[in-house]
């Protein structure tokens, strides 16, 4: 069917990639078979091979690569770089060793089950080797695990396979039988993967902080999320101009930004852009398997795919299990990183361009890949089930269980003069607090005294889970002023109706609102500062000590009959006969006996 002139070419397949996602990622959801698998079902569908509904399948996914640069870059944030060196034995150690290992394995299988030559063959099997960054992450994200051992452990495999790839493109040009006259010695490509490492971690350390501080400053929040995807797609920009890894340099981007005040803020904001990225990637991937291929060679791919997976699940379990210890997490993670990766595309067509094997060949690897990637979630999920299930009761004899929690976490909203107080205390009984401010002068300067807030609004459901509140122990609302208290508080009581709140109210009836909302623990800013000051004015007056206890309790019995009247009635001026406006006589015989009233506030 013939579309309109004025009609964008892109708009048809822009509606048939989320109606497809929007129908099937649920339904996959909803049978516990993943988001992953739903996404490649539905390219499989409106794919080239199906329904045709979407065409070059190859452009989409050049596209959809963002989604992994975003994707590393979001990973870079979370880690810190004195985490990433604590993993440095894992990254170098069991990486290189998997890398080197499994892509001789099946260097040998190449040879063994097909015609190519040895050429052909390493500049196959060393792709081969490498693992779905993309998908992996988003199985480990599904079921909670990525910031466990066994889920750190998986992402240093990963992660040196990502710095593999500048190697393995020299060793892919080097055989090429088509060598580019215009291409860089190795020492060269090298020496510029050094330097443009350096320019990243410098710009990274001392630049995007200030730019960030800067535009928070001035409050300016669309101009922020430009200002993050710049990070993000700058540092792919540089990488790519020198034939790297895009995804290298957002990881590199956003693990320098990681102990910045601003890593909540941007990771909150990137989010929808990966996630949707990153499930066009997975539908692009789906297209991109071609059923012609598959119809003619079916017995060659279902040997390779078997052939494959089989050799990297027990190469990497042995390496984890010689690492570690513990055979059941290790084969779980063998079996978790067995599918090709999406480097692998990129690999087959430089060894296509290098005329070391053909374009029917590059589709068949391709497919090869594609098929393995779908076959991981299921295999994984029964895998998990099966390992769980010969476990011993109440143990677990490997490094996927988290370390356990040291003391309570408390997100702290306002960092002012009123939250410096709060976290300070609750510091002081070992609780660790992420204070999140929208201040960034405040942010600046609290850093100076040691301490870090990070930038960004509180109010918002998505930053508030970016920060952490999934594990939180408890939420304190700190900020200044009368905020809404409806408007905040009822979006997170939905998703979080069990989590203590406490919060800071600014006047009586905005006291009222906030108990209204659902807080029972509400401390209103000048109450307690007045009442000492009071106490403070009487005792200069010369009223002795006695009195001053007596009139503290009856104005603060007062003060909380007058609140529970306007809380129940709702009318500013219940209770309004209970405030004190003439002198009160008190029995001296009875001055010890009159009761302390505390605030409930």
């Amino acid at each position: 069917m013939s579309l309109p002139a004025a009609l964008p070419a892109y708009l048809p397949e822009a509606v048939a990639y989320l109606t497809a996602a929007v129908v099937l990622v649920p339904l996959f959801i909803r049978f516990r078979l993943g988001a992953v698998l739903g996404y490649l079902a539905a390219g499989i569908l409106i794919g080239p091979s199906l329904l045709g509904l979407v065409g070059n399948a190859d452009e989409v996914l050049h596209f959809a690569e963002f989604g992994i640069v975003l994707l590393l870059f979001v990973i870079g944030l979370e880690l810190q770089p004195s985490r990433l060196w604590a993993l440095r034995r894992d990254i170098f150690g069991l990486g290189a060793a998997q890398v080197l290992l499994c892509g001789v394995a099946l260097t040998g299988l190449m040879l063994a089950l097909t015609g190519l030559t040895w050429q052909a063959a390493l500049v196959v099997g060393l792709p081969l080797g490498l693992s779905s960054t993309a998908l992996v992450m988003q199985l480990l994200n599904e079921r909670h695990i990525a910031g466990t051992a066994f889920g750190e452990r998986s992402f240093a495999m990963l992660l040196f396979q990502d710095l593999a790839i500048v190697p393995l493109l020299t060793i892919v040009a080097a055989l090429s039988r088509a060598p580019n006259p215009d291409a860089l010695p190795g020492w060269q490509t090298a020496l510029l993967t050094v330097a443009a490492l350096a320019f990243l971690l410098a710009i990274g350390r001392w630049v995007l902080p200030q730019v960030f501080r800067v535009i928070g400053a001035l409050g300016a929040r669309e101009a922020f999320v430009a200002a993050a995807l710049l990070s993000v797609l700058g540092s792919a920009l540089l990488m790519a101009s020198l034939g790297l890894s895009m995804a290298l340099g957002a990881f590199v981007a956003g693990v320098m930004l990681a102990e910045s005040p601003y890593r909540h803020a941007l990771e909150t904001d990137i989010e929808p852009f990966r996630g949707l990225l990153l499930g066009l990637f997975f539908v692009a991937i789906g297209m991109s398997l071609d059923f012609t291929v598959i119809a003619q060679q079916w017995q060659l791919m279902v040997a390779l795919v078997i052939g494959i997976m089989a050799i990297k699940t027990l190469v990497i379990a042995a390496l984890a299990r010689g690492f570690y210890g513990g055979w059941r997490p290790a084969l779980k993670m063998g079996v978790l990183l067995a599918q090709g990766g999406e480097f692998g595309f990129v690999l087959f067509a430089e060894a296509e361009r290098g005329l070391l094997i053909s374009h029917e060949a590059a589709q068949l690897f391709g497919a090869v890949v594609t098929v393995s990637m779908a076959l991981t979630p299921l295999l994984f999920r029964a895998a998990s089930s099966l390992l769980e299930r010969a476990s011993i009761a109440g143990t677990r004899d490997g490094p996927e269980t988290a370390a356990p929690a040291q003391g309570g976490h408390v997100v702290l909203v306002g960092a002012g003069r009123v939250g410096q107080a709060v976290s300070q205390m609750l510091r002081a009984r070992g609780i660790a607090i992420t204070a999140i401010d929208l201040d960034a002068e405040l942010i600046d300067t609290t850093s100076r005294f040691g301490n870090t807030v990070y930038f960004g609004d509180g109010s918002r459901i998505d930053l508030l889970r970016t920060a952490g509140i999934e594990q939180a122990s408890m939420l304190i609302f700190a900020m200044d002023g009368a905020w809404d208290a409806e408007a905040t508080l009822a979006p997170i009581r939905s998703q979080w109706p069990d989590l203590p709140i406490a919060a800071r109210a600014f006047d009586r009836m905005h006291w009222i609102a906030l108990r209204r909302a659902g807080v029972e623990t509400v401390v209103r800013e000048t109450f307690d500062g007045a009442v000492t000051l009071g106490r403070e004015a009487l005792a200069l007056l010369g009223t002795p000590d006695p009195i001053i206890d007596a009139i503290e309790a009856e104005y603060r019995r007062r003060d909380s009959e007058r609140l529970d009247l306007q809380l129940l009635s709702g009318e500013m001026m219940a209770g309004a006969d209970s405030i004190i406006r003439s002198e009160i006589t008190f029995d001296p015989v009875a001055l010890g006996e009159i009761p302390f009233v505390g605030a409930d506030d």
